[in-house]
């Protein structure tokens, strides 16, 4: 969001956790002569229905991934308590409402990274990416995003595992078309 203000576009920042509109609304309450449009809402992005039919202009967005670190303690509708069948459910309405609001022609780029599930491990980076394929959009580009330093390295740290830490998360890049 801040980005988008200091590149003087509109943008609108959803996020279901009270805390975080609060936080960014403090994080941009700073002046842009002649600044965009900048919305922060609280909100949930399976349902996007104050967000009319091919507006957007772009989508960018890091969902929680499934059952991994919880975004909440107690949101109800936070998808990150979720299990990763459960977890899909939920991403296939986001895909979907994401394809339903984005104009023709204009991208939508998430970030997801795979988990790991009694040492073995979940493609739910792929899996997401593949919701987003269904709900109509074309794969431009997947990037893969080096991951270091992140909260749960530590939980690790001293412990005897037989699995290599996954240290990557991918950026996926998607484009509605421009044909009906």
């Amino acid at each position: 969001m801040i980005e988008a203000k200091l590149l003087n576009r509109n943008a609108i920042g959803i996020d279901i956790n009270p805390y975080s509109i609060k936080l960014s609304s403090q994080n941009l309450n700073f002046e842009i002569c002649d600044g965009p449009e900048i919305l922060t809402k609280l909100g949930d992005a399976r349902n996007l229905s104050f967000i009319k039919d091919e507006s957007i202009d772009m989508i960018c967005t890091h969902p929680p991934y499934a059952d991994i670190i919880r975004y909440s303690k107690s949101i109800e509708e936070d998808i990150s308590h979720l299990k990763y069948s459960e977890f899909l459910r939920a991403m296939k309405d986001v895909a979907e409402e994401a394809f339903r609001v984005l104009k023709r022609g204009k991208i939508c780029a998430f970030m997801m990274g795979d988990v790991r599930e009694h040492s073995y491990v979940k493609p739910l980076g792929m899996d997401t990416m593949q919701l987003f394929i269904n709900a109509g959009f074309r794969l431009k580009e997947i990037v893969i995003k080096e991951q270091h330093n992140c909260r749960s390295a530590d939980y690790w740290k001293g412990k005897q595992v037989n699995f290599l830490m996954l240290a990557h998360e991918y950026i996926f890049i998607l484009e509605k078309s421009s044909v009906r």
